[in-house]
Parts: structure tokens; sequence; C-alpha cells
């Protein structure tokens, strides 16, 4: 049965609303794994001079290790690499990832590329015309109609509205959607510098890719409810991501866990929770961004959280880093399978906090 026969018209010509289900999901690394203590020895003690606040920075990230598509101990040179060098090499390592990544989530909820309605791709690490989206369709065979969203920029935080956007799609449509997060920030190695903010990102920062796909109707998986946002615009500045002629470089003030530490109760349990008749005491999972330690911490103090409610974040931030707009997706599909709320939530430029409400059913 194809799936626009399970859906029958709505009175008045009108399509009744679909349930968006996740019933796929995926992660994929690119090909270099690399010790967090490595690649301090053998690329950034000399990129900053053995300067001690870098080499505690590095040590105190709560990460063991990270992916990335650039070695900066392989190829040296990164840092001076010009913006249009970085994007060539994005599209040569976006593409394969990219497709590897959509054909494994494909395969776990058991459809073809053929099957899908839109085809949805955040990034905010490269760019190119055509792009990612398109490349991606015609290297999976997609179907010459598919609908392609491209969302670009929004750093950490994308994945969420993305769902959204996608679960929009699939209720008013009725037919299966891809997302797919891709992140490359290995390629913005940036010049050497004192400059606290960089040495920050240059500890966190790492690679990978994510995929989920969702389903009208579907009997088993994650159910997209609701998403809800705030943004302070008073803070914007905290956290940037601005082009240059050496790549982009990123601006990551210290303040940021304070300044989310103001909105996350507020926002889960007012504006995402309490409208469903839920509190974060009936939540299930959590799949928070790992942004950093100090982040995770300031989420878990703000809701009251268990212990051990977070492991999947701090999992995640240990084995993988912050791989920016992939990362939530990853946590999400670390946690354990139990039926009931879940809250998905990521943070970013802005300052932005977007948190979403899934139900996982068996």
């Amino acid at each position: 049965m194809h799936i626009e026969e399970k859906l029958a018209p709505a009175p008045h010509g009108l399509r009744a609303a679909a349930r968006p289900v996740i019933t796929g999901s995926s992660h994929s690394f690119p090909g270099t794994r690399s010790s967090q203590d490595d690649l301090w020895q053998d690329f950034f003690h000399e990129h900053y001079e053995g300067f001690p606040l870098a080499r505690r920075i590095f040590q105190n990230s709560g990460i063991s290790a990270r992916s990335t598509a650039v070695d900066p101990r392989a190829e040296k040179e990164v840092s001076r690499w010009s913006t249009g060098q970085r994007m060539a090499r994005y599209i040569e390592e976006a593409v394969p990832l990219g497709k590897r990544t959509v054909t494994q989530a494909l395969e776990t909820a058991g459809l073809a590329p053929g099957d899908v309605g839109l085809l949805a791709v955040a990034s905010c690490t490269g760019y190119t015309t055509p792009g990612l989206d398109l490349r991606l369709a015609d290297e999976l065979g997609m179907s010459s109609r598919v609908q392609r969203l491209f969302i670009g920029h929004m750093g950490c935080y994308a994945a969420v509205p993305s769902l959204g956007a996608v679960s929009d799609f699939v209720a008013s449509r009725g037919r299966p959607a891809v997302l797919l997060c891709l992140e490359l920030t290995s390629l913005h190695v940036q010049p050497p510098t004192k400059d606290i903010e960089q040495i920050v990102a240059h500890a966190l920062f790492a690679d990978a890719a994510a995929a989920v796909v969702l389903e009208p109707d579907a009997g088993s998986g994650y159910e997209v409810i609701d998403v809800v946002a705030v943004t302070d615009h008073s803070t914007a500045d905290h956290m940037s991501w601005q082009i240059t002629d050496l790549g982009f470089k990123m601006g990551l003030s210290p303040k940021v866990p304070d300044v989310l530490g103001q909105y996350v109760g507020e926002v889960v349990r007012d504006q995402l929770l309490a409208p469903h008749g839920l509190t974060p005491e009936e939540v299930t999972g959590w799949a928070v961004h790992p942004g950093g330690k100090r982040i995770l911490e300031v989420v878990g103090e703000r809701l009251n959280l268990p212990a051990g409610a977070l492991d999947a974040s701090y999992g995640v931030l240990d084995e993988a880093g912050n791989c920016s707009s992939p990362t939530v997706l990853m946590v999400l599909q670390r946690l354990p399978r139990t039926d009931g709320p879940v809250v998905a939530m990521a943070f970013g430029p802005g300052l932005t906090l977007y948190a979403a409400l899934l139900r996982r059913s068996s």
C-alpha cells in the first residue's frame, strides 16, 4: 500500500493532519579519530605555544576523543587555508558522509530513497551552490520531485527547529521526510591566538552527521508533539559565527551558561510541558545538547533533574565532543528506549534556546 492510501481525505477536501513519528535514525563520523590528549600534544600545544590556560581548557573539557574530517596534526597549514579552500574541502568530505548517514537512517526505517517526500539538510560549517541537499538527493537516487530544504547558519540548535519544520511537512502532506544535520567544524581551525573564546571553541568542537526519518502515523518511534523557542536578543553577541577570509570564526562567551540558566526552567516547564499537562518529573528521557560541561550542569540544576538524567549527554560529549547541530540527535539516539515523554533541547546564537517534546511509543 502506498503511504498516500493510508490517509483518507478529510471533509471539505482538507487532509487530516498526520502524526509525525521518528522511525529511523543514524549518525556517522569522518575518518580521523583522535584522543583529546593527542590533539593537544601533537598540534595545539605548539599552536598555542604551550599557553598554560589553553592546556587547562583542553584538559577540563569533559572530552576524551573526537572525530574530524581534517586532522590538524597531518595538515598543519589548515589555520592558514582561505575560506575558498575550506569550502572546497567541505563538499569533498560532506557528500560521502551525508550519503552514508542518510542511507543508514532510511535502512533503519525500512524505506527507500524514492519514498522520501522532503529532504532537509542543516549545516553551518560549509556552503555551496548547488547545495549539499541537491547533491545528496542526486547521489541517493531520490525522486526528481523530492522537495528540499537547506537550513544554514543556525549553529548548535539547528536540529530542533529543523525537526519542527520536517514534522510539519509530514503532518500536513502525509509523506515521509528525512532530516540530516552535518557539521565539519575542523575545517575552521583559526590562526594562533590567546583569545580564550577561540581556545574554548578549538577544545570543544568536532565533526559528525546525524539523520532522522519521520513517517506519518507510524506505530513505533518518537512522535513529535511540540516545539518551542526563546531568544534573548540582548545577549546576541555572546555566541557568534563570523565568515572571515580564513574560514568561520567562533565567538563563545563564558557567560552563555548563566544566560541559559535564566530561561531553561521557564521554557521547559511553562512553554513546553505545562500546555500538555506535564511536569519535568514525568519526563522519561532528556536529550540535552552538550554544549559543554557547565551548560549541562546548569540545565540539571535549574530543572532539578535526578542523578543520571543527563548521562546520555555527558556520554556523547565525552566520546564525540560538541559536534554542533548533529549532537542533540546523537544524544536522542543514545537514550534508553522507555515509553513516555522525552525532551530534546539545544542552544545557540541569538542567544537562542529551542526545545521539543517527543513521546515514545513501542
